[in-house]
């Protein structure tokens, strides 16, 4: 097979007229029709992350990836100037994380290397590169005076404690100590039980609490120098998110129900309860609870993205995200010890996802999927709202997209990150306010990046064959022939929501720059937000008989390509389609099923088989009928099947890309080995490209161009390539 497009490692230029030139590509992007253009100019983004505002003072920091070399950037108001203070330069695949300033604004904290979006985060840290030493996930410190970076030692998920020195961090399942300067080196904090996760320091600095997992169940654990260490309320439950009041007093959590209980159905959506407690650290031995999730029905939060999040706010309110509304909303409680019914502060048709409290904790900022047109569903503004009052006060509009909220600690100012349809994600600032909106760093931007020649999609819908209405963005630069080929792109994850611009997760980005890729390449692109997605209500995103139970979402993925099909300006012969992922997984799907309707794909890092292992114990169960019997049993490894592509390989037809690394942590590379094989024992056209040592969301930026460009080039070669006659199906 074509392995592509050679990898280009260009050097990035850094003009002061690099905004200016943007500025005007945009310009004359309105005098003329989008053009063709490299996959390594529109993946060359400097792709921001990790933002953050230092507690004292005006200064602001986040990370840029700028074709693989990851750096931290800060910049200081006013002005807001950005410069680099690390100096990672090359293209090498390690992430750089859990970036937390100390207390005097002088130092950050970070760590360099893992794979956080993995499933198994904890393991050995990745090694794309084919590095000659094992990469090792470490904890960093760097001054943002200048000078070389200070290692503080091997481990995750740092917490600079208030005093500014103390930065404990995991590893190995225990909490180490270290000093940010390096004086001394990290030592294990304590010892106890089970693995010990997620360290949070109480405001003074006295007291750590965490997580103490021990698999089936988990405390809220206390840590304080001198003293034994202490759980809060112990149960059976599994407890989490351990978040101090202002004061110290009160410490709130949340509790779900641990494993255990008589067998279900695989094919019966559990319930995922929940309650919210409050416990006095000084007395932990007991909680109340502030809130749960209800019973009939029970409030699904849990399985939004993010989960269930609190925030202290102002005068005793305890701030939580719920779906008791039938969306992701903010809601408030005065006094939660004392109990009460909670207050609605963001009520509307829409979600709310980014969120950052004010420094003086009177206001959460917010991003939401509304505003002042219909298309702001498919877009991201910042809202303002005060901790006690439902009155919420839009921030940004117009058609860009705003995210991940900030406020500086004089509190007069947010960052956030920010895109359009055609200006890639970059950091910004805009007054608490409201008002303009005004980039930072846009000198980092490469003077050759084509915004001007990316087309600008248009928001869509159609309805799949049972009526439910699913939703797209539409790709379709000027000229071409009367009829394009056409390809149907199914975003990852699930509960995730393609924008009409530039996405704010960096791998939905780059996806985002692959579909407008192959729309200057001649082809019409369809991206579908199919049910299950994050934007719609509550019954979008959790539909019945979805995922394993039946996969009722590949119903909007062929009635896309039916949409396709039924276009003037689309050839219903040569619609082909892709995805990553869950999207890998429903590409497969569509090719073993519809043939007739997809004409070629590429299927990135798909699951395949989606039948579980039936453990001894369940099968036990199952045969004398505890909670399940050996007839459910059976059934629901049948609807398991038959919801896996591997099901439809005998009515596979059409030509397929498999694209995989074999050291994804999230998808075993197992399931393209098995694919492949069964569908070249059937005479399927297979072709790959296999990535040596990388991870489910690809960490070298050389690889994701490769991806890209071998997968336009097998669009152009199956479907460009074809008759412009249906007969040719």
């Amino acid at each position: 097979m074509e392995s592509g497009d050679a990898v280009r490692i260009v050097a990035l230029p850094v003009t002061l007229a690099t905004t200016v030139a943007l500025l005007a590509d945009l310009s004359a992007a309105q005098r003329g029709a989008p053009e063709s253009f490299s996959v390594d100019r529109i993946l060359s983004l400097p792709a921001p992350d990790n933002l953050m505002a230092s507690p004292v003072g005006s200064t602001l920091a986040w990370t840029f990836n700028e074709r693989g070399a990851r750096n931290i950037y800060v910049a200081d108001g006013p002005d807001y100037l950005a410069r680099r203070i690390t100096a990672y330069m090359d293209d090498d695949g390690q992430e750089l994380t859990h970036l937390s300033f100390s207390s005097d604004g002088k130092t950050i904290v970070y760590v360099r290397g893992g794979d956080h979006g993995s499933s198994r985060a904890g393991d050995s840290s990745p090694n794309p590169a084919g590095s000659l030493t094992q990469p090792k996930m470490q904890v960093w410190a760097v001054r943002l005076a200048g000078g070389r970076p200070q290692l503080l030692g091997d481990g995750d998920n740092p917490v600079v404690a208030p005093d500014g020195n103390r930065v404990p961090f995991v590893r190995d399942r225990r909490i180490w100590i270290a000093t940010h300067d390096g004086s001394q080196p990290a030592e294990p904090s304590f010892f106890a039980g089970g693995a010990s996760e997620s360290p949070v320091w109480s405001r003074d600095g006295r007291t750590l609490a965490f997580v103490s997992n021990r698999g089936d169940h988990s405390f809220i654990g206390l840590f304080t120098p001198g003293r034994p260490i202490r759980y809060v309320a112990p149960s059976t439950s599994r407890d989490s998110s351990p978040t101090w009041s202002p004061e110290g007093h009160t410490i709130a959590f949340v509790r779900q129900p641990a494993t255990g209980g008589a067998p279900r159905s695989p094919l019966v959506q559990a319930p995922q309860r929940w309650a919210i407690l409050l416990a006095n650290p000084e007395a932990p031995d007991s909680a109340v609870t502030a809130v749960t999730s209800g019973s009939a029905p029970v409030d699904p939060i849990l399985q939004n993205p993010g989960g269930l999040r609190l925030w202290w706010g102002a005068d005793d309110h305890l701030v939580f995200l719920s779906y008791r509304d039938g969306w992701p909303h903010l809601h408030s409680l005065h006094h939660p010890r004392d109990g009460g019914r909670p207050t609605l502060l963001t009520p509307g048709s829409f979600i709310v996802e980014h969120v950052a409290v004010s420094p003086d904790r009177r206001f959460m900022i917010y991003s939401a999927n509304t505003g002042t047109t219909r298309a702001d569903i498919e877009r991201r503004h910042l809202f303002k709202v005060a901790v006690n009052a439902a009155a919420p006060t839009q921030l940004t509009s117009g058609a860009g997209i705003q995210w991940s909220p900030v406020v500086t600690s004089s509190g007069d100012t947010i960052a956030c990150l920010t895109a359009d349809a055609r200006r890639p994600p970059m950091p910004s600032v805009v007054p608490t306010s409201g008002g303009t909106v005004r980039v930072i760093g846009g000198d980092r931007l490469p003077s050759d990046f084509p915004a001007a020649h990316l087309v600008v999609p248009e928001p869509v819908t159609f309805r799949a064959a049972d009526g439910v209405q699913a939703y797209g963005q539409l790709f379709n630069a000027q000229g071409g022939g009367a009829r394009k080929p056409a390809v149907v792109y199914v975003h990852g994850g699930g509960p995730r929501q393609m924008l009409l611009g530039w996405h704010y997760r960096w791998e939905y980005a780059n996806d985002y720059g692959a579909n407008q890729y192959l729309a200057s390449r001649g082809f019409i692109v369809l991206s579908v937000n199919y049910r299950l997605s994050v934007g719609y209500g509550q019954s979008f995103q959790f539909p019945e008989h979805a995922g394993a139970r039946g996969a009722s979402e590949y119903r909007d993925i062929l009635a896309a390509g039916r949409y396709l099909q039924a276009r003037r300006d689309v050839d219903p012969a040569r619609i082909g389609i892709w995805g990553a992922s869950y999207g890998g997984y429903l590409t497969a799907l569509a090719l073993g099923r519809n043939s007739d309707v997809f004409a070629a794909g590429v299927d990135m890092h798909g699951v395949h088989d989606r039948l579980p292992a039936v453990s001894p114990a369940q099968l036990a169960h199952a045969l004398v009928g505890d909670g399940i019997t050996e007839a459910d049993l059976r059934q629901s490894l049948r609807v398991e099947f038959e919801s896996s592509p591997v099901s439809a390989v005998a009515t596979w037809k059409s030509p397929v890309l498999l694209i995989h690394g074999d050291d994804d942590r999230t998808v075993d590379f197992r399931q393209t080995i098995d694919l492949e094989g069964r569908l070249l024992e059937k005479g399927v056209s297979v072709e790959e490209l296999v990535l040596p040592d990388e991870v489910h969301d690809s960490l070298l930026w050389r690889n994701w161009t490769l991806a890209i460009s071998t997968m336009a080039q097998f669009f152009e070669r199956t479907l460009q390539s074809r008759t412009n006659t249906p007969s040719a199906r």
